[in-house]
């Protein structure tokens, strides 16, 4: 429209020299010259608004400069902001699973994290279930077969385990000691001269445990000892016998009563019951 009002203002111009040499009225004359100002005017507001509309997209093309400016870096903020929230979910990923493993496992975690290194490093012998606290002896490691005198490898374990036990963060724990057999029944006379039954084949295996953690330290009055002969199996017993069955766990539970007042005693001053002599098959 800007364009159709210049063309007729310059026009109007054009055709004024026409006018002035006196080729149509007076009245038509000044009918133009009328309209000439007045397109004179639209002109120069044509001008003002074109100059005014120029200046608004030159700030507009500095603004979206300005814009793809901060939108890059509102981009690289996101970016950090991204990175710092993935280094946070897998620092809490890490607690909720250190926090699940103290609310699951009964021990504190530097004897829970002992005691399974412990147990990885001498796993012909022994087996670590966090979630009870509990050591598992394969019996056919640790003592031979209808005899309850331990194995070497099996008295140095028992050392590391009791070096653990007297640790601080062990100090408000007792230990239960727990000897178990398969179904199979003494048959040497002279094995059950001394063990009877296989119940108590169990228990004097599990004092023979006792007796090693003594001698390595640990106060007597920690310590409990019981057996359960055949009857706590953990794998259904097969004829011939049960390796998996034979076996003596250790359960370190907390105190249910303070003794930081009991004086410690150690292998000088109670000595471990000595091993009853057996003959070596059941």
């Amino acid at each position: 429209m800007r364009s159709a009002t210049l063309l007729s203002a310059s026009a109007l111009l054009a055709a004024l020299p026409l006018i002035g040499s006196g080729c149509v009225q007076q009245d038509r004359y000044d009918s133009l010259l009328a309209a000439n100002r007045s397109l004179k005017e639209q002109l120069v507001t044509a001008q003002d608004e074109i100059a005014t509309q120029e200046a608004n997209v030159n700030q507009l093309r500095q603004e979206l400069t300005g814009a793809r400016g901060q939108n890059s870096t509102l981009q690289a903020k996101i970016g950090g902001l991204e990175g710092d929230l993935t280094t946070q979910n897998d620092q809490y990923t890490k607690l909720t699973e250190r926090v699940a493993r103290l609310q699951i496992g009964p021990l504190p975690l530097d004897v829970e994290e002992a005691l399974a290194k412990l147990a990885a490093q001498h796993s012909d012998v022994l087996a670590f279930d966090a979630g009870q606290g509990m050591l598992r002896f394969a019996s056919d490691f640790t003592f031979d077969l209808g005899a309850v005198a331990l194995k070497p490898a099996a008295a140095e374990t028992l050392a590391l385990v009791a070096n653990i036990l007297n640790s601080d963060a062990a100090a408000n724990f007792e230990v239960q000691v727990i000897g178990h057999t398969d179904n199979v029944p003494i048959r040497n006379a002279g094995t059950r001269a001394a063990h009877p039954t296989n119940l108590h084949l169990s228990v004097h295996r599990a004092i023979s445990v006792r007796d090693a953690l003594v001698t390595d330290g640990v106060t007597p009055v920690r310590i409990q000892v019981a057996g359960y002969g055949e009857h706590r199996s953990i794998v259904p017993n097969r004829i011939g016998g049960s390796p998996e069955n034979r076996r003596v766990e250790i359960f370190i539970v907390p105190l249910r009563q303070p003794i930081s007042g009991l004086p410690a005693v150690t292998s000088a001053s109670e000595e471990p019951a000595p091993a009853r002599p057996v003959e070596p098959m059941k």
